[in-house]
């Protein structure tokens, strides 16, 4: 039986207006890190000036770590998609899947080494060769397994921290700075020669992929497994008829996962409250505050229209994700415009805003000739291999 791609008749418009969606606060939260040296500084202590202060607090609380477990999640959600039409039309899952996983495993580690060190493909795809085997766990055992692997390590951690801080009042990672990679990464990204970059750019892939391999197992890999559960429970297909119970989550969950990101400001940025309260537990309940409301909001007539470009956006996620990277490259790398680290926090955000709605009129007009994103089309053009049928869809 020949292989072919989902029509996009049988595409769920929803799941693609939430990756959309997605794609938009990842933008938001990577450009911290495209124009400047997030990730070694202090951000509580580095932004000093009111509107800087301002504007980091919400990016903190509304947007990191909110956005990313909601595109982990329908990435899992797509996996259990492909694996039921794999059912249905009595074709091999495994090798068909392994095969997908493999070329999103090259891309990643293309758009590591090539573009930008902070990648989550390769790590997408690691967990998703584990998901071929994990993706036929019954649905109530998949949905309890994936809570358990996320929470439990979570609690332990934070256990030994509080206990740890209980015996002293600080701890060597509060308020963690380095000056030294600091240093480097401005000499390297803003002023350096490509090779310099390429090196700068390895060093970091090789130092953030092995520890990111690790934790992915708990933090990322739970994730996409309960996005799976999800899809098994057909809770984006079935919106309209779960309007009560998408009410109630978005009710709880976008006010606890508000309170929960909130402690670093009340409680201090301690580290345990930064990682484990903050982004672990607050970030993904805000999550699926958010991906309620946003079902919610797409079942409104006059909204579904204004959220076209959103979903054509989402359909394209893959070319829209890595064009993301190369256009903010090439703004603050030195083989560009040269503007890294001289870029404040309010004009990076409203930056990744106005690149965010070109990628929307993009989309929309590149829809409008072509079936699918470029990317896209070799990514399924290899992953179907010499089976691959184009079939005319209707829109």
């Amino acid at each position: 039986m020949k292989l072919t791609p989902t029509p996009l008749t049988e595409r769920v418009e929803a799941l693609d207006f939430l990756r959309g969606i997605a794609l938009l606060g990842i933008l938001i939260a990577n450009m911290l890190h495209f124009h400047s040296p997030y990730a070694y500084m202090d951000p509580y202590s580095w932004y000093t000036i009111p509107h800087e202060q301002a504007m980091f607090h919400f990016i903190d609380v509304f947007i990191e770590a909110s956005f990313y477990p909601l595109f982990a999640m329908l990435f899992g959600y797509g996996l259990n998609m492909q694996y039921e039409k794999s059912l249905r039309n009595d074709t091999q899952f495994g090798p068909f899947m392994a095969r997908r996983m493999g070329i999103l495993l090259i891309f990643g580690v293309l758009h590591a080494v090539l573009i930008w060190s902070g990648d989550i493909l390769f790590t997408y795809a690691l967990m998703g060769f584990i998901m071929i085997a994990v993706i036929r766990i019954p649905k109530k055992w998949l949905l309890a397994l994936s809570l358990v692997i996320y929470f439990v390590p979570t609690l332990l951690l934070y256990g030994i921290l509080a206990l740890t801080r209980s015996q002293t009042t600080s701890n060597v990672l509060d308020g963690f700075v380095d000056t030294r990679q600091i240093e480097l990464a401005i000499s390297s990204y803003g002023n350096g020669t490509f090779k310099e970059i390429l090196a700068f750019r390895l060093n970091e892939f090789f130092t953030f992929e092995i520890i990111g391999s690790i934790t992915a197992v708990f933090i990322i890999l739970p994730l996409i497994m309960f996005g799976a559960a999800l899809s098994k429970f057909k809770i984006i297909e079935r919106m309209y008829v779960l309007k009560g119970k998408l009410l109630l989550a978005m009710i709880i969950c976008i006010p606890v996962g508000v309170v929960l990101k909130n402690i670093p400001s009340w409680d201090g940025p301690k580290f345990e409250n930064i990682l484990l309260i903050q982004s672990i537990v607050g970030g993904p309940i805000l999550t699926l505050g958010y991906a309620a409301l946003f079902l919610l909001l797409f079942q409104l007539p006059f909204l579904k229209m204004m959220a076209r470009p959103f979903v054509s956006v989402g359909r394209m996620a893959f070319t829209t994700y890595i064009m993301q990277s190369i256009i903010a490259t090439m703004i603050f790398y030195s083989y560009g415009v040269g503007l890294y680290g001289k870029v404040d926090i309010v004009t990076g955000t409203w930056l990744a805003i106005g690149i965010f709605a070109i990628q929307l009129i993009v989309a929309q007009v590149w829809l409008t000739k072509f079936r699918m994103g470029p990317l896209e089309a070799v990514w399924r053009k290899w992953s179907y291999g010499k089976n691959f049928v184009v079939k005319e869809e209707k829109k």
